[in-house]
């Protein structure tokens, strides 16, 4: 099972970068994960980069990845940071956001945690889905089918680092990959920016997950405030189920000159 990637991680007009973002991709099992710290309170970028550190450090792609491991590998890295907290009192309140996936290639299996508004989507057979839902007050405005325009999107009420008295993640359920299938990871920054419309629209275009991303950088580059980032994982052959042969839809995102070439 081929296992191709792309990242990109941008300060966009922030004065830092807070996101964090890392990956291994071993013989056996695959690791990714994209932490955007929390703003507001000092600290963000240290508890994005705990959690992505602690996460990486224990992981092996050449052993076998199991369910079972997925919790503790987040346990571990809410761990750290509130040890952190404790011993550097300026820090007290710093967290983080969370997506990760975590595939097995001895199965062709993937699992996934996720942790406040940091999102995955999942593309297969050319359909874009959205298998995570934001730990934000917005989104629980929505699902109770309530205006969400008077909250402030930032406004989160789980992350890593922020003291509850349950599991601060979600966790997901087993998924058998098909050759073909599409991840995307990413902090708000680049959601925000993107539309499902754009995400769909340029992947037709797109042979690899880097000319994924240079495709959508114009639809982000001019408009960003926030820090953006992301991962995309594809595996098998995605470009033979993604690819268009009309382009109707997607003429925008190409350059002039291939725009006036293409039938």
């Amino acid at each position: 099972m081929n296992i191709t990637t792309a990242t990109i991680s941008h300060q966009g007009s922030r004065d830092s970068n807070q996101d964090l973002t890392g990956a291994i991709v071993g013989s056996r099992a695959a690791c990714f994960v994209v932490c955007d710290g929390i703003a507001g309170t000092p600290g963000g970028e240290i508890a994005a980069q705990l959690a992505c550190d602690t996460i990486l450090e224990h992981f092996d792609g050449e052993c076998h990845f199991d369910a079972q491991s997925l919790r503790e590998r987040i346990r571990q890295a809410n761990t750290v940071i509130q040890q952190n907290q404790k011993s550097l009192k300026t820090y007290s309140k710093m967290g983080t956001t969370l997506v990760s996936l975590f595939i097995d290639r001895d199965f062709q299996l993937a699992y996934w945690a996720h942790a406040g508004d940091s999102r995955l989507y999942l593309f297969r057979r050319g359909k874009l889905h959205s298998v995570t839902a934001d730990h934000s007050m917005a989104q629980q405005m929505l699902d109770a089918g309530l205006d969400d325009s008077p909250v402030n999107n930032n406004l989160l009420y789980f992350a890593l680092g922020v003291p509850r008295e349950r599991d601060a993640t979600s966790y997901s359920d087993i998924l058998q990959l098909e050759d073909g299938d599409i991840f995307l990871l990413c902090t708000d920054g680049f959601w925000h920016n993107v539309t499902p419309q754009a995400l769909e629209q340029t992947l037709l275009l797109a042979g690899s997950p880097q000319e994924w991303f240079d495709l959508l950088q114009p639809t982000w580059a001019d408009a960003a405030s926030d820090n953006y980032s992301a991962i995309a994982i594809w595996i098998g052959s995605p470009q033979e189920t993604t690819r268009c042969h009309s382009l109707p839809d997607a003429r925008h995102f190409l350059p002039p000159r291939q725009r006036q070439e293409s039938p």
